[in-house]
């Protein structure tokens, strides 16, 4: 690894820190390096609050290094007027020299507009050291502004024998059946704060009386979607005690109130599409889908989904209801506590 992807490294790592709290916007971490040291570093931590570049250029005490400096930034700097003013501009009016980008910011309002202000200003820029792990780190929001949709996360949990859950009788208690680690709800709960939106069905949240929190990790917990096509899950439920924002997709007619939101879909065309629509124009960017085996496989079908998460428990149920057939590219396959996390890409 040069020293120049040693910066880039370097931003990547710090630009992780924001994940959970930036969102619409990507994460972006920035290096200042002068003669051969790092004099200046930041990232993006909150959505509205100031950005990588103005915060690595503030924490530089000695603002004249910034005119024999180099500038490491993940995503190519703004060059529009958003919640703060363009992070391009804020470069050039320090007069740093050299600019090094690892990925070009494909929204439509920077789009390279950022890069050919710098250029026009004068700066050397150069564009795409580590780029794949610079595109790779923003998942989310390129999906988002590259396929008009949320980056879409499935998750589940199956046994050795290949099954999500047991035959429920209906006189079941709501409560979920619980197939891996108990120790592993820290991790998923992780995972929660890290996404904008978890989605169920109506069978999961009837049989399982979901919370859909973060109450095992600290940090915001994601806006619950429920789909409910005929509203039968009671009002009583864990998804309806308004402590988070809910969306409810349904056909009926329904008033929304405090944080429950009710979202009138057409159930005889695609409802998977009509959501996904929604979800882009409210401007919600990824998706946990922790539906049942049928919205799971909904997903799947449509190849509308870029990640699955898989949880094998070591257990068996010999019956019940199998998991969803994944058909994906296995990237990872980890032992945690005798359970084995599967990652699949699409």
């Amino acid at each position: 690894m040069t020293q120049d992807e040693i910066y880039m490294q370097r931003c990547l790592q710090l630009a992780q820190n924001g994940i959970g709290n930036v969102a619409p916007n990507p994460m972006v971490g920035c290096v200042i390096v002068c003669d051969d040291k790092i004099i200046g570093e930041g990232y993006h931590a909150k959505y509205g609050e100031a950005h990588a570049e103005v915060n690595a250029i503030n924490s530089v005490n000695n603002k004249e290094l910034l005119r024999k400096s180099k500038l490491f930034v993940n995503l190519e700097p703004c060059a529009h007027f958003g919640k703060t003013p363009p992070c391009a501009d804020l470069i050039i009016e320090n007069i740093i020299p050299e600019v090094v980008i690892g990925c070009l910011d494909t929204f439509s309002l920077v789009a390279g507009k950022g890069i050919e202000k710098l250029k026009n200003a004068g700066c050397n820029v150069k564009v795409g050291l580590l780029e794949k792990e610079s595109r790779n780190l923003n998942k989310r929001f390129f999906t988002f502004y590259e396929n008009k949709r949320p980056y879409i996360i499935l998750k589940w949990a199956q046994t050795l024998d290949g099954y999500i859950d047991v035959n429920r009788e209906d006189n079941t208690v709501a409560q979920p059946t619980w197939i891996t680690n108990e120790k592993l709800k820290m991790l998923i709960h992780k995972w929660r704060i890290e996404e904008q939106a978890i989605m169920v069905g109506t069978n999961t949240a009837l049989l399982d009386n979901p919370s859909l929190n973060a109450r095992e990790w600290a940090g915001n917990s994601p806006i619950r979607i429920l789909i409910d096509r005929e509203l039968i899950v009671p009002l009583t439920y864990n998804l309806f005690n308004q402590q988070i924002k809910t969306i409810v997709f349904t056909e009926k007619d329904k008033e929304s109130k405090e944080n429950i939101q009710y979202v009138k879909l057409n159930f005889s065309e695609d409802f998977i599409l009509q959501i996904l629509s929604y979800l882009y124009k409210t401007k919600i960017q990824s998706v946990i889908v922790e539906g049942g085996s049928m919205l799971l496989n909904s997903f799947i079908e449509k190849n509308l989904w870029d990640e699955a998460r898989v949880f094998i428990g070591n257990k068996l149920f010999y019956e019940g209801i199998k998991a969803p057939a994944m058909e994906g590219r296995l990237v990872s396959d980890e032992l945690i506590y005798k359970d084995h996390l599967l990652i699949y890409k699409s």
